[in-house]
């Protein structure tokens, strides 16, 4: 795995977890700002051709 997606992986883990604290705290604005950079991140991922896993679905 090279660096590239081996960071991008580990920045989707990232944001997933704080998507999910944000949740869990109510913080509603934090949840469409986490949520955001989630589907950028995502989307950035599926044009490199870059396979997010299971734990990053």
């Amino acid at each position: 795995m090279d660096a590239f997606t081996a960071g991008l992986l580990q920045r989707i883990r990232t944001t997933e977890s704080d998507l999910s604290r944000a949740r869990d705290e109510g913080d509603d604005f934090l949840v469409e700002v986490e949520q955001g950079e989630l589907d950028d991140l995502r989307r950035l991922a599926a044009e490199h051709g870059v396979q997010v896993g299971a734990s990053c679905a």
